[in-house]
């Protein structure tokens, strides 16, 4: 892999302390006060993104801060998914992905030529729109998956089970069924399912891609009131379409556009503000259903 000039990566973070909303036009980067900076977390700087030629991602720099949710929000096919797989390095998975740009996790730069891609992805856990439990692994096995193919010593594998299986907001419902197939489980318990495997490995950031979109509302809702615990524990980027969640769950939240060119953050703030006094009127329109 190349560094710098043409690397796969991917980031964006809204902060809630934003100076300086991001706005569209010219560098797409939030300027943040002292105290965000000295904040642990995710971090952006210049990223860029390409698919063979075709360029889909443009100059985003953004910082998610520690214990926080952020909302990625905007039309289909504005880059933030791309974004998302960013990162944890996933896009680079894609044979014709390319990248330009920073990103930092603590401080460290996960595209620097010495790091350690497996270390960088377990502490960057991700969950798909589709639940993907292994169906030929029990739930509980479903669970520890991470941590066995990490090589990880668990001391107290029952309790490890329980914790994370509590933290997703699962534990009481399958505590009796610990040795059943994860696909015997409901659509939105899958998907409780593979949150707890994410946090088996003990990230410090959660990446969720519409985790929520083919779930019923009280699926939904259990998965909501499991990002509000996450967040007190770990740092959580969620891409959401839909505008009442990403106002219920979110600290902050990044407006993406790509309007005829790449994608790129037109506004980034408090999500407080981002929908009730935005900054830019395609934010407003967007927010409020006049379009996407």
């Amino acid at each position: 892999m190349e560094t710098n000039q043409n690397r796969q990566v991917d980031g964006v973070i809204p902060a809630t302390s934003m100076a300086e909303p991001a706005t569209a036009g010219g560098s797409q980067s939030s300027t943040l006060d002292e105290r965000m900076v000295t904040m642990s977390g995710l971090q952006t700087k210049g990223i860029h993104a390409w698919f063979g030629d075709h360029h889909v991602l443009e100059d985003v720099s953004l910082d998610f801060p520690a214990n926080t949710v952020t909302g990625l929000i905007g039309p289909s096919g504005c880059g933030k998914s791309t974004f998302l797989r960013m990162l944890n390095r996933m896009h680079e998975f894609i044979p014709s992905a390319s990248m330009a740009g920073e990103v930092f996790l603590d401080g460290e730069e996960i595209y620097a030529p010495d790091v350690d891609v497996a270390a960088i992805r377990l502490r960057v856990g991700m969950v798909f729109q589709k639940p993907n439990p292994f169906p030929s692994m029990t739930i509980a096995e479903n669970v520890l998956a991470g941590t066995k193919l990490a090589n990880i010593k668990v001391k107290d594998k029952d309790s490890l089970l329980e914790e994370c299986l509590t933290r997703a907001g699962l534990w009481k419902e399958v505590k009796d069924r610990l040795k059943l197939s994860g696909a015997s489980l409901s659509g939105g318990q899958q998907q409780r399912l593979c949150i707890a495997r994410a946090l088996a490995v003990k990230p410090t950031v959660l990446l969720m891609d519409e985790p929520c979109s083919a779930l019923d509302p009280g699926s939904t809702l259990k998965i909501e009131d499991t990002i509000h615990e996450l967040s007190d524990l770990i740092t959580v980027v969620i891409v959401t379409h839909n505008m009442q969640q990403a106002a219920r769950v979110s600290d902050y939240c990044a407006f993406f556009l790509s309007d005829g060119h790449p994608g790129r953050v037109i506004e980034a703030d408090r999500t407080d503000i981002v929908f009730t006094s935005p900054q830019d009127q395609r934010t407003a329109d967007y927010v409020q259903g006049r379009f996407g």
